[in-house]
């Protein structure tokens, strides 16, 4: 054990019921033949002599206190202390205490108390005598400077020098000191008060932080935090607060008291954050009173400013005022700024008051104006983040007014939108700030539904119609030609933060991200991202077709397979070769959720187009699982229509319609069916034609003698040996359902592709089956045509 681990004072209590300091040893405990008993042995610092030598009594009752102090009674009126320089020592003889006395060293106490006992230990850390402190001179520095270092790892030392400091005005008394030997340029003795005053602060005392920080002291005690020894040259703390940081009082404070901790907050706040060195691991809670001095300062502040109903008012007449010069209104949006930023301080109920009275004098109106010059618009923008996180409502609330009187390009959301497009960082940092922030206010789950209005439809209609192409013009943008025109990588960094808010809209929005997904045919323009040189725009855009498939829903898997969206994810796959990284991986991860999942459109869509490009992927089970799905579904296809009789075919396929169309229904009662187009019209209701049979039986004759002489249009291979398909269907394919006749509608499409959910039905859509089947049934069957019009079956 290191000398320091074991050093102790040694204490014990008079009759008048003080404790008196009986010397600093060093502790040991021992077996003592002559005691019979393991022992507590002291012996002096100075010359070795034995201070104590008490025998560790199974029946005494030793209590350990503020983790460096153990106290006990050894007879009537006779109390011992030891006082530990750390916590260590004491650590390591209370075990030993415990240890002869059978008890666990997590306790406080080893024995019950009797009444006095606890009297007497009770009364030891006020009754113990204050540190003695060394006159204040000169020649002492030194001195002084090792006390007040020594005391640091002792709580209850700490304690002691902090109330001896108090008492004898002692700071005040160091600080004049400082101001002679800057006189005489002393450089050592400068050097020593910088350790004084940073030890000081260590002790983390709010009465002395009250003294040190007053007007009269703090800028003698930031210029003793000046002269660091490890520094060749002392720091310019002083010229820096004095000359270069100008407060500027936008409307003036009439209120002396305010100014004063205005002043005093900033000062306090520029010696922790920038003068003092970063705590260590084991000085960390030194400064929690001096973090806690600067909190309830800001408390006051926002509370005095609140309060002042004249001084608020004034200010914000100057901010809407149009005469009101860049400079000025630069000035005061940065000090609403900063009052935002000071109210994070308040408890919750304080803070709600503080941003209602900011609503109720039109902070968010105020907001607007001026936003062409930077510098405010950062600002504003900051203070927007602060009321989007105190009441999205709120936000929501106002912006929707605002549309009814003012463009799409100068609504307060759209500005936002713009910053984080515009945003000049190369790594985005307020560009992600304002994704959060956009992404809290299009959150269903914080909005509100009472019995007069629902929030999340009125809103989201008013983002979708007014913000939404603002959000995506510079995804639509970077992708108008099936290529990226631009692939650097804070254009790639961006496009992956739309992403990611569209992927958050494709989860939480159910109808009006459908609805403009396929209006616009994003999911086709977001996949030409697939071929960007950024691995992680390009995983980016595939996570955003994963979450659509992962949502299941037939109407996306038409959208999907007839536009054949697939293809440019298989290029990618084919592309990324032998390579074993994270693409490839989400890539297999994909079909391999369609597979486990059962999703039988996108199952049969894949293997009858893209099956001969993925069997030779034999690493993973995945694509030949594929197959054999498919297969099974299709065998048991065919047993169950011919298991049914004829007579009753009719009857399933009429069947197999109406679930169609009970799919489309429950699609528009969704709750947000109030506003939009429909993306695919709904089939018209079966109506009872009695030739419905023959014309299918027909129709079945027809496709089978078809079927044995078309071919499919296998893909190309690649120089490589891989496949390549050609990713050249239209927005038009992609929206198949507004097609106006079977014909443009099967040309566009690859023969043997899927637009239901079976295999039997996928190969319908042949252009030349198409026309057979539309000359078949042209005068016998109106509802069968008009299901292949609209590329349904």
């Amino acid at each position: 054990m290191s000398d320091t681990r074991r050093r102790v004072k040694v204490y014990t209590l008079n009759e008048d019921r003080q404790w008196d300091d009986r010397g600093t040893g060093h502790v040991s405990s021992t077996y003592v033949e002559r005691l019979k008993g393991m022992s507590l042995l002291v012996r002096a610092e100075a010359d070795g002599s034995l201070l104590l030598e008490s025998k560790i009594n199974p029946n005494t009752a030793y209590q350990k206190q503020q983790d460096t102090l153990i106290v006990w009674s050894e007879a009537e009126n006779y109390d011992l202390a030891l006082s530990f320089q750390e916590k260590a020592g004491c650590d390591e003889i209370w075990e030993k205490i415990c240890q002869v006395q059978g008890k666990d060293p997590s306790v406080e106490v080893t024995q019950d108390l009797i009444e006095s006992e606890e009297e007497h230990i009770e009364e030891m850390p006020e009754t113990s005598p204050l540190i003695d402190l060394p006159s204040c001179e000169l020649n002492k520095l030194e001195e002084i400077a090792d006390l007040v270092t020594s005391v640091l790892s002792s709580p209850i030392r700490r304690e002691k020098l902090a109330l001896a400091l108090e008492n004898e005005g002692y700071i005040k008394k160091l600080l004049q000191l400082f101001q002679v030997c800057e006189n005489l340029e002393n450089t050592e003795g400068l050097h020593h008060l910088y350790e004084i005053i940073r030890g000081i602060l260590f002790l983390n005392k709010a009465t002395l932080f009250e003294v040190m920080f007053s007007d009269e002291c703090i800028m003698d005690v930031v210029g003793c935090l000046e002269y660091d020894p490890s520094l060749a040259q002392p720091k310019r703390h002083r010229e820096f607060l004095t000359k270069t940081a100008k407060f500027k009082e936008v409307i003036p404070i009439t209120d002396s008291e305010l100014r004063q901790k205005i002043h005093q907050t900033y000062r306090v706040q520029y010696i922790q954050d920038i003068i003092l060195p970063t705590p260590s691991v084991f000085e960390e809670n030194f400064l929690s009173t001096l973090t806690s001095f600067i909190f309830f300062n800001k408390v006051e502040i926002v509370s005095m400013l609140q309060e002042d109903e004249k001084f608020l008012s004034e200010v914000f007449a100057q901010l809407t005022d149009e005469a009101t010069d860049d400079d000025k209104r630069c000035e005061l949006v940065n000090f609403f700024k900063e009052f935002c930023a000071f109210s994070q301080t308040l408890q919750p109920q304080n803070r709600d008051a503080f941003f209602k009275t900011l609503a109720k004098l039109g902070i968010l109106p105020a907001l607007e104006i001026g936003m062409d010059d930077l510098q405010v618009r950062s600002a504003a923008t900051d203070i927007f983040s602060y009321l989007v996180e105190f009441s999205p409502s709120m936000v929501r609330e106002f912006v929707m007014q605002e549309a009814q009187q003012s463009d799409d390009d100068i609504l307060l959301i759209n500005v936002v939108i713009e910053q984080m497009i515009c945003d000049t960082d190369p790594e985005l940092g307020g560009a992600v700030q304002l994704m959060g922030l956009l992404r809290t206010l299009i959150d269903p789950e914080n909005m509100l539904a009472t019995a007069n209005k629902t929030e999340k439809s009125e809103f989201l209609n008013f983002f979708y119609n007014h913000c939404m192409h603002v959000l995506t013009a510079p995804l639509l943008a970077n992708t108008s030609e099936d290529k990226c025109e631009k692939d650097n990588y804070q254009t790639a960094q961006l496009l992956a933060l739309i992403l990611e808010l569209l992927t958050f809209c494709v989860e939480h929005h159910t109808y009006h991200i459908k609805n403009y997904i396929m209006n616009k045919d994003l999911l086709r323009r977001v996949l030409v991202l697939m071929n960007s040189k950024h691995t992680f725009l390009a995983l980016c855009a595939l996570r955003f077709m994963r979450r659509i498939i992962g949502l299941k829903d037939e109407f996306y898997n038409r959208y999907i397979t007839k536009g054949n969206l697939f293809e440019p994810v298989i290029n990618a796959l084919l592309d990324n070769g032998t390579r074993y990284n994270l693409l490839n991986s989400a890539v297999i991860e994909l079909f391999e959720f369609i597979r486990v999942e059962d999703i039988k459109s996108l199952i049969a869509h894949i293997v009858e187009n893209f099956y001969n490009a993925l069997e030779s992927i034999e690493y993973v089970q995945t694509f030949k699982g594929l197959k054999t799905k498919y297969e099974q579904e299709k065998d048991r296809q065919n047993q169950k229509l011919n298991s049914v009789p004829s007579i009753l075919r009719s009857n399933r396929f009429r069947r197999d319609a109406r679930a169609l169309e009970e799919d489309e229904e429950m699609w528009f009662n969704e709750d947000e069916e109030e506003e939009g187009e429909a993306v695919v019209p709904p089939v018209e209701k079966s109506k009872p034609e009695d030739d419905f049979p023959d014309s299918y039986e027909k129709f079945m004759e027809t496709k089978k003698a078809k079927e044995s002489e078309d071919k499919e249009n296998l893909p190309k291979r690649t120089s490589a040996g891989g496949f390549k398909f050609t990713f050249s269907h239209s927005a038009s394919a992609a929206n198949g359902a507004n097609s106006a006749n079977s014909k443009s509608v099967a040309a566009q499409t690859s023969p043997a592709s899927s637009n239901g959910s079976s295999s039997k039905n996928a190969t319908l859509t042949t252009a030349v089956t198409a026309t057979k089947v539309g000359e078949l049934i042209q005068s016998s069957c109106p509802r069968f045509r008009e299901q292949c019009s609209n590329n349904e079956i």
